[in-house]
């Protein structure tokens, strides 16, 4: 099919924050690309609302992003829907502890691959039609990149490569592509068990003193792809944690 209107396609999409990424592109006229990796059902659904609301305005793709036959495969299959991609959002994430002494070969694969190299082959592979569209990247990294979270070396390793990966990118795609980044802070629970006075540490650990939102991300993300005139930058979104002398808690 074709389309007139722009074409957002977000991995990681089918729930919490890429799912309101999602809804927030296609509540200002996107047709929506949403990627999952296990969750259909999730995917499903949010592709029924938002067909509800507008025809025809998204589609689901699932691929594992560890994996570089099927990003290849994502990258054609995306294209195929409408005929274009507009903007890329790597959203999708692998988060758990790795403490040094327990870390293996398959932490490396999970999460160097969801956080990292999934992004960069995805971005190399749709490059051609985001030059084409004058289109954006945006990449989703995290508040930690500047400051180590204990037993969590290989996620932060990856995530601060993708920081790295988006500078880079803004430079060599420049001037048909704009790359930026989002670095969250506490955004929302994890989705593991916390105690209520663990909970109470990580708030009082934001200067703000809440927790913040996925519309807090979906704003950000807007800001960045209206900005014409802004690359290769992170804008964190964390209510001001980063600088809290116990936000490695």
């Amino acid at each position: 099919m074709e389309t007139t209107a722009p074409v957002a396609f977000i991995t990681g999409a089918a729930k919490r924050i890429g799912a309101t990424l999602a809804k927030q592109l296609h509540q200002q006229g996107y047709n929506v690309l949403i990627h999952y990796g296990a969750s259909k059902h999730e995917a499903q659904a949010l592709a029924l609302e938002l067909n509800m609301q507008r025809a025809h305005s998204a589609h689901i793709l699932q691929a594992n992003l560890c994996d570089m036959g099927e990003i290849d495969v994502l990258a054609k299959e995306a294209l195929e829907v409408w005929g274009k991609v507009d903007i890329l959002v790597n959203n999708a994430s692998s988060f758990y502890p790795t403490p040094v002494g327990s870390i293996d070969e398959k932490d490396w694969h999970s999460l160097v691959g969801s956080n990292l190299k999934g992004p960069l082959f995805l971005s190399q592979a749709l490059a051609p039609a985001l030059i084409k569209s004058k289109g954006c990247i945006i990449n989703m990294v995290d508040m930690h990149i500047d400051r180590p979270l204990p037993n969590h070396t290989v996620y932060l390793l990856a995530k601060t490569g993708l920081a790295s990966l988006t500078q880079s990118l803004a430079v060599e795609l420049a001037p048909h592509v704009r790359v930026n980044a989002i670095a969250p802070g506490a955004i929302l629970w994890p989705e593991r068990a916390m105690s209520e006075k663990d909970k109470q540490t990580l708030i009082d650990s934001i200067p703000l003193g809440a927790l913040g939102s996925p519309d807090d991300i979906a704003q950000a993300l807007l800001f960045l792809v209206s900005a014409s005139y802004v690359t290769g930058n992170t804008i964190y979104v964390d209510g001001g944690r980063r600088l809290h002398s116990n936000a490695s808690a």
